[in-house]
């Protein structure tokens, strides 16, 4: 149980990333520029799922407090982290496409409503990062700290590392790559506080216990959060990008289809599998996931794998950051 994995470092590569080149070729198929746009039904589904979460915070408000644990997870869990792939989602302008940026920008902002932490804007600043210079050294904040690749290094430790994934996408930007607060970001802030007094105000604590209980557990030991390690850790060597085509992409806006997603960061989700099907041997060959659960099991089971299993890469020349 208590076994030291292998790995003592990330794996530093100086190559450029794949999905530039991957890229270019898949576009000789004309069919991939017509995906290019947004994804509107997004926007219905969104405030469905905001008024989902409304009518939740009404429904647990008098339970007994088994039952609102029970509800946070079962229910709240699933609906948090599914608005969190879908601020994901029009933090690449999926809502109102990128001539309307700013729609996309207030849509963010309500759609992080009933999660109860803001979220929305930051992420989408360090998001762009993430796909402009994946694996970056200093940029990259999708990339554990040195601490975590230190401290997390046995079965045990891996798991409670999974359960505080939430804190560690939190305070990871502060430590890796800290930037100057916007108005935006203020914006952001005061919306969320001003919703969570209200739901405070109108229904009690049972009601603010339950909507940030949810989002909490749901980005921590939760089986949707097998993505967090199914996208980039590297369980086979020199594959830095994995894709997921199991049955939860239809609660994740097919966040799964993740080696997609990076060579078209401007296809909507829902039409990522349209992508693979199009240019079915750039894909069917790469390493492949069925099961997030499967994917968390591994992580901790196996000694070989850890936080330092991640790509890192030295960036030159000039960064350009949001």
């Amino acid at each position: 149980m208590g076994n030291t994995v292998a790995r003592e470092d990330f794996e530093w590569v100086y190559t450029d990333q794949p999905h530039a080149d991957r890229r270019k070729e898949i576009l000789k198929h004309p069919e991939i520029k017509a995906l290019m746009k947004p994804d509107y039904n997004l926007i219905w589904v969104v405030v469905l799922m905001v008024l989902a979460q409304l009518t939740a915070f009404y429904l647990v408000k008098d339970l007994d407090w088994k039952w609102v644990v029970f509800w946070a997870y079962v229910f709240g869990s699933c609906i948090s982290h599914s608005m969190t792939l879908a601020i994901h989602e029009i933090s690449h302008n999926s809502a109102f496409g990128n001539s309307k940026a700013m729609w996309n920008r207030w849509f963010g902002i309500f759609a992080n409503l009933p999660l109860g932490l803001p979220y929305s804007i930051s992420f989408k600043r360090y998001h762009m990062d993430h796909h402009r210079y994946l694996g970056g050294d200093g940029i990259d904040v999708d990339i554990p700290t040195n601490f975590e690749g230190w401290f997390f290094c046995t079965r045990f430790r891996k798991f409670i590392w999974i359960v505080l994934q939430p804190f560690f996408y939190a305070i990871r930007p502060l430590c890796i790559n800290p930037k100057p607060i916007t108005r935006l970001e203020i914006i952001n802030l005061m919306a969320q506080l001003i919703f969570d007094v209200v739901i405070y105000y109108l229904w009690g604590v049972k009601s603010m216990f339950y909507m940030l209980a949810g989002s909490v557990l749901g980005l921590g030991l939760h089986p949707i959060s097998g993505h967090f390690i199914a996208e980039h850790y590297m369980f086979l060597k020199g594959h830095e990008t994995y894709s997921y085509y199991g049955p939860l992409n239809l609660l994740t806006f097919n966040v799964g289809y993740h080696n997609e997603h990076h060579d078209f960061p401007n296809i909507p989700g829902k039409s990522l599998p349209l992508v693979k099907k199009i240019a079915a041997e750039y894909y069917d060959n790469l390493p492949q996931y069925n099961s997030w659960i499967k994917v968390l099991y591994d992580f901790v089971m196996d000694d070989t794998i850890s936080p330092y299993s991640r790509m890192k890469r030295q960036l030159k020349g000039e960064v350009k950051q949001d």
